[in-house]
């Protein structure tokens, strides 16, 4: 019995851990723009006599009716729209609603909700983060270039770029066909090689970036919280350790 809550203990800190790991990456992002907050995911661990039924069977009346315990599971992305915070700068972005800004280096194509964009000095619009390495394309699949002599640039609601009168691209936003098959590569970047991307006629706005999903303040708490866990679990193996061998102590007297 006591071996049976060595492991539960054991695998609640192990899960507490994991959640305080996910939770301290949101707080360090919990002012990137676009970021989107990962979620701590956990799954019951069957009972030992279901688990290893093809094994060494280890059968127990009573422990068969508790629970047993929890096992890490992969995290998933929040996707939820993050709040939209006025910047007053001209080639600030925000998507509202569904979709991804399409971005590119080198060869790579990859996706973000970060519209907080600039000019290189090849005149080519890029992503402000990952040190400008990542061009920022139309709808067409190019990247768009903002000339200085072409005069003020306005963004519309529909993504369209204009210099004075004329029409420069228009910003490209698309959708995934399976949003969970996205995968975070760093940089604030996604990569979708493992689903098709579709170009859609996505609503944006100018002068405003998309603020991260994740709330500071309710993170804290949860980190509070999975901290305590934690501490509780190492608290209970302690007290097993104690008990076992005060046990042991007892029976070694007795025999």
């Amino acid at each position: 019995m006591s071996g049976y809550g060595f492991w539960l203990s054991a695998a609640g800190m192990k899960v507490n851990e994991h959640r305080q790991a996910v939770h301290a990456n949101n707080m360090a992002n919990s002012n990137t723009t676009g970021f989107k907050q990962d979620l701590a995911m956990v799954m019951q661990r069957d009972i030992e006599s279901v688990e290893n039924a093809g094994g060494l069977r280890f059968k127990h009346p009573t422990l068969d009716r508790l629970a047993g315990g929890l096992n890490v599971r992969q995290s998933t992305i929040d996707f939820s729209q993050g709040p939209v915070e006025n910047t007053r700068k001209p080639l600030d972005v925000a998507i509202q609603g569904e979709g991804f800004f399409s971005v590119r280096s080198g060869d790579e194509t990859k996706y973000t909700r970060n519209g907080e964009f600039t000019v290189n000095k090849e005149s080519e619009l890029v992503m402000s983060g990952g040190d400008g390495k990542w061009r920022v394309l139309g709808e067409d699949g190019s990247p768009i270039t903002i000339t200085s002599e072409g005069g003020p640039v306005r963004i519309g609601d529909d993504g369209t770029i204009r210099q004075g009168i004329n029409v420069v691209a228009k910003l490209g936003v698309f959708t995934p066909k399976d949003e969970s098959a996205l995968r975070k590569v760093g940089e604030n970047i996604f990569d979708a090689t493992d689903t098709d991307m579709s170009a859609i006629s996505g609503s944006v706005r100018s002068g405003a970036i998309e603020g991260s999903n994740f709330s500071a303040i309710k993170g804290l708490s949860s980190m509070i919280e999975a901290t305590r866990a934690y501490q509780l679990n190492a608290t209970m193996i302690q007290l097993q350790d104690q008990a076992t061998g005060q046990a042991v102590t007892t029976v070694g007297r007795v025999a």
